[in-house]
Formats: C-alpha cells, sequence, structure tokens
C-alpha cells in the first residue's frame, strides 16, 4: 500500500487510513492542474540557494500557514508561493493541515451534501468530502519544502471527549452565546453553520441543529488544536485565508489571544491581486483602518483618469476576476426616476454573519424589512431594492432568497418600493445613479458609488464606513432619523467626492495587492496558478507584490501597495 502514499493519523490511541488510491489520483491531477509538480524541479535546479536559504547558521523567524483545508486551491496556491518566497528569506516556515480530523469544516456545504446529509449527520465528511484533502494539501507543501502538522497531533483523548460533551450538552440556544477565554467559539459556529446552509436563519432548517452541534464540536477542537500547537512551537506570525469560519475564525482567535501576529488574506476582485490585513479578518479591518493610510495622498491628473476609467470597467468586470455585474442592459423598470428615488443594496443573507458593534439592525433582513415599513409611509419617495446577484450566481447559493422573505412579510408590497431581483440583468450601477441616495448595508459598491459622487447611508458592517464620506448609522433610531431627512437636497461635494476617490483608489488599488507572477486559468475551481522559471524570480526585489506580502509577514509592516510604487 505504499505506492498509495497513505497517511496515518494519531486520534487518541486509534490510527485510521486515509487517502486511498482514488484519493491520491485524485490530488495528482488537481495539483498537476495548478503546475505544483514544478516545485521540486525548481527546488532542483537552485539547489544550492534553496539549501542556503533552509540551513543558514543563524536562528530563524517561524511562521506558521494554518491552511487547515489542503484541497482548497484557491488558498493553497498563493500560500505556497509566499511558502517558499518566505524560505527563501531565511524563514522557517510551517504548514497545519486538517487531516480527515474535523467532524465539518468550511469545505462542507448543504449545495455538495444534500443527498447524503443524513450521513454527513451521522458520520461526518470523511467519505464524501475528506478524499483527497489532507493528501493534497501534504503532497503540495512537502514539495514545498516546509514543515507539515496535522490536526490530530495536537489533542487528546481528554480534550476530545470536552468537545463532544460540550457539543452535545448545551442547550440550542445556548451555542451562539458560547465561548472560552474570551473567544466565541459558538459565534463561529453558528456562522459557519449558516454558510453550510446558504441561509441568515436555521429556524426553517429541519438538520440545523444537528449540523450546528458538528460546528461546535468542530470549533472546540480547533481551539484545542491552535492552543496545543502554539505552546510547542514559538510563531512569528501565523497566516489565515479569511480568518471566519470553521476552523480559521477560532484560529485567528486563538493565535491573536496568544500575541502571536496574524495576517489574513483573500483573493480580491481586481485580477491578479489579493488583500492582507492584520490582526483580524479583513471584514473588520477594513472598516477600521486607520484614514491616515490613505488621506493624504496625491493622485495625479493621468493616475485619477486611469483609476475612473477601472471603476468604469467594474461594470461588467473585464478588469476583475471576482464580479457579480452583468453587461449592462437598459431594460423597462416601469420606475418613474423623476420622483425622489432611493436605492436600497442587499447582500447575501448568509454572507459573514459575525457581530459588528457598530451595526444599526440584528441582521439584514431585519434591515431590510424595516426600511421598507418605513418607505411605505412615505409615499412621496421611492425605494427600488437591487438584490445581490450572489445570491444566485455565488459559490454557495442563497437558500433564504431575501425576495421571499419580502414577499412573506408583505403580500402586498408597497406601491412605491420596486424591486430587481438577483437574475436581472439591468446594470446596478445605471439605477443607483438615477438615485437621490443609496442605502447599504455591507456591499462593497458603496465605495464605487461614493466616488461617483452619490451620497451613500450605511447601517451595517460596509468597507466604505468610517471613512468620513457616507452618512453611518449605529443605532436603528439614527438610522431613521437619516432617512427622515430624505431626499437630499445634494450630491456629494466635489470635496468629499474627491475623499472618496482617494478611498476607493486605495481600496482597489493599494490594499488590493498585485502578484505578477499569478496567471488567471479560466478555471472556476481553480483559478490561477503559480507562473515562474526560477527561485529567482521569487527572490526580493524580484515581485513588488511579493515583497510587500513577505514584509507584512515577517515584520508587521503594512499590507499597502504605496502609490508612488505603482
Amino acid at each position: 500500500m505504499s505506492g498509495i502514499k497513505r497517511s496515518i493519523i494519531r486520534t487518541g490511541k486509534k490510527m485510521r487510513f486515509i487517502g486511498d488510491l482514488a484519493g491520491y489520483l485524485w490530488a495528482k491531477k488537481n495539483l498537476g492542474k495548478l503546475g505544483f509538480n514544478q516545485w521540486e524541479e525548481l527546488i532542483r535546479k537552485d539547489k544550492a540557494l534553496w539549501d542556503q536559504s533552509l540551513h543558514s547558521g543563524k536562528e530563524k523567524k517561524r511562521v506558521l500557514f494554518a491552511t487547515s483545508v489542503g484541497q482548497y486551491y484557491t488558498g493553497t496556491a498563493l500560500e505556497s508561493l509566499i511558502a517558499a518566497a518566505l524560505t527563501l528569506r531565511g524563514i522557517e516556515v510551517h504548514v497545519l493541515l486538517c487531516d480527515s480530523f474535523l467532524p465539518i469544516c468550511q469545505v462542507c456545504s448543504y449545495l455538495f451534501s444534500y443527498d447524503n446529509l443524513i450521513d454527513l449527520i451521522k458520520n461526518g465528511p470523511t467519505k464524501n468530502i475528506c478524499v483527497g484533502c489532507f493528501i493534497s494539501g501534504k503532497m503540495l507543501f512537502e514539495r514545498v519544502g516546509v514543515k507539515v502538522h496535522r490536526y490530530s497531533e495536537f489533542i487528546n483523548k481528554d480534550q476530545l471527549n470536552r468537545a463532544s460533551m460540550i457539543a452535545s450538552g448545551l442547550t440550542y440556544s445556548q451555542i451562539n452565546e458560547y465561548s472560552e477565554d474570551g473567544i466565541g467559539i459558538g459565534e463561529h459556529a453558528v456562522s459557519g453553520t449558516l454558510r453550510f446552509f446558504g441561509t441568515g436563519t436555521l429556524d426553517n432548517e429541519p438538520s440545523g441543529e444537528l449540523v450546528l452541534r458538528r460546528y461546535l464540536d468542530a470549533s472546540l477542537r480547533s481551539y484545542y488544536v491552535a492552543n496545543n500547537l502554539s505552546d510547542n512551537y514559538n510563531f512569528e506570525c501565523v497566516i489565515l485565508q479569511h480568518g471566519i469560519y470553521v476552523p480559521q475564525g477560532i484560529l485567528c482567535e486563538v493565535f491573536r489571544k496568544k500575541k502571536i501576529r496574524v495576517a489574513t488574506w483573500m483573493r480580491s476582485y481586481r485580477s491578479k491581486t489579493f488583500i492582507f490585513s492584520h490582526d483580524d479578518t479583513y471584514h473588520h479591518t477594513m472598516i477600521s483602518e486607520d484614514t491616515s493610510k490613505w488621506e493624504n495622498m496625491r493622485l495625479s491628473d493621468t493616475i485619477e483618469k486611469d483609476f475612473m476609467n477601472y471603476l468604469e470597467s467594474r461594470r461588467n468586470g473585464t478588469l476583475d476576476w471576482i464580479s457579480f455585474m452583468r453587461d449592462p442592459v437598459e431594460q423597462e423598470l416601469k420606475i418613474d426616476f423623476s420622483k425622489p428615488s432611493i436605492g436600497m443594496l442587499t447582500n447575501v443573507m448568509w454572507d459573514a454573519q459575525l457581530h459588528y458593534p457598530a451595526n444599526a439592525f440584528k441582521n439584514m433582513l431585519d434591515w431590510v424589512l424595516k426600511t421598507i415599513r418605513y418607505f411605505a409611509g412615505r409615499p412621496e419617495m421611492q425605494l427600488v431594492i437591487r438584490v445581490h446577484p450572489a445570491e444566485i450566481s455565488g459559490f454557495i447559493p442563497s437558500r433564504q432568497p431575501i425576495l421571499k422573505e419580502i414577499e412573506k412579510a408583505f403580500p402586498h408590497l408597497p406601491q412605491n418600493v420596486f424591486i430587481i431581483p438577483p437574475e436581472s440583468k439591468i446594470s446596478t450601477y445605471d439605477v443607483m445613479e438615477k438615485c437621490n441616495a443609496v442605502i447599504i448595508y455591507g456591499t462593497k459598491t458603496g465605495v464605487e458609488l461614493a466616488a461617483r459622487g452619490i451620497p451613500v447611508i450605511v447601517a451595517g458592517e460596509a468597507w466604505i464606513r468610517n471613512k468620513g464620506i457616507t452618512i453611518d448609522a449605529s443605532s436603528e433610531d439614527e438610522y431613521f432619523e437619516i432617512l427622515d431627512k430624505l431626499p437630499l437636497n445634494y450630491k456629494l461635494s466635489a470635496e468629499s467626492t474627491q475623499r472618496a476617490i482617494k478611498y476607493a483608489y486605495h481600496f482597489f488599488y493599494r490594499r488590493m495587492i498585485p502578484i505578477e507572477i499569478v496567471d488567471q486559468t479560466g478555471d472556476e475551481n481553480i483559478p490561477y496558478k503559480i507562473n515562474i522559471e526560477s527561485l529567482q524570480d521569487i527572490l526580493p526585489g524580484n515581485s513588488k507584490g511579493l515583497d510587500i506580502i513577505c514584509d507584512g509577514i515577517i515584520k508587521g509592516t503594512d499590507f499597502i501597495y504605496k502609490a508612488e510604487e505603482y
């Protein structure tokens, strides 16, 4: 069986095998698609350089990629590149992978599990999801030549039993508030479960509680693993994809609690770019970022013109690799825009449901329904609701469509409220530009609308909040006081619009760090691969974006692609 490259995982006194022939061949095939078979060849060609980096006599700083999910190629592709680049910069790189150990994780979703949901709840994801996951991650990172750790190595039997006891023993209502050492374990379990079902509430999910208890068990296991691993190794920094859900959100909180620097990241919107943040998920840090990072920038006329051309391209996503926009389509809306019209942009119900202290409402649905009720009493204005296209086109389509929730609450929609459904090809930008103001909860589109001079009202956790550009509400009362002043008798001033353009530029061109050695593949599941001919290509000075990312991880410097360098 050695030819199948089985991996043995220790869980207490038990031993189990993972990675059968099908899993191994599946992993090998997909790693080939990514071009990762090249790592061994690249290291062989530059063996002297690689060995010098690995065996330098000085004491090395140590970093951990808490990758966890080996088959999440959108993550492992970039992390393998950065791992190799850090090694060449004299850093000792470690990787943490789940070895079919968690009872459920962020790979799982109702979309891929509904035929086997009973089996998933009873036995976990091992049979139909874990095949190839650990093996593919292990094969990839071992080819890069870094130390690979397994979840099962850093937890004992007593901790496993305690995780199981708590997950089964808490009442359903207690789970969301459950924490240990100030870490919101229950909150992350709930967030992961909502993502699993693609819904904003579990009220109508017959299996919701059972799946939630699995996520709570997985959260607790992740909590113990992170604590035990950090007690055994002195890490300078831990790198995490996204920094939310299970297990990433738990790991992020534990390492931060241990006073270990954390760097989270995501594949961003512009082609071949990535967003990195220090200390927390970017969902939080993009809101709290100090405005001094960008407000004193000077944009030349040429740079500003080029940037505004990019914003215009966002209408159809021609320069992006993440886009929910369609080609602009002129279509009869049956809305009289000569009357004061207020735009409203929704988010996907389940997406990133974490606690934000500044939210004016308990959740997005609460915001939508109360806003409609408000406008029912303001017949002199029109409310135009654009439902987010990602409800049907995102990686996990929503199983709680906002339109159905509105129809339940309003069998007869107020005559002055209009809804553009997610499948509509009508351009969001074209409609919002006809509005007096636009209300948002968490959408990134608020950044672009403000840069176009459109007043934006923020009720949730949008990244444009706290930038001195938008009208931000931090409570229901404050929100409705703002709405009482509608319609506005002004557009954004030239000064405010210029500030919005600066922030939009900072957001799209500086926080989204380009890596030119990344090539798009056109494959939705494996969207990019690394294109280098030699390890020399990733040495310091050969890729500005990679240098900024590595310096941020090693030294804690800003993950900002400076304007003067662009």
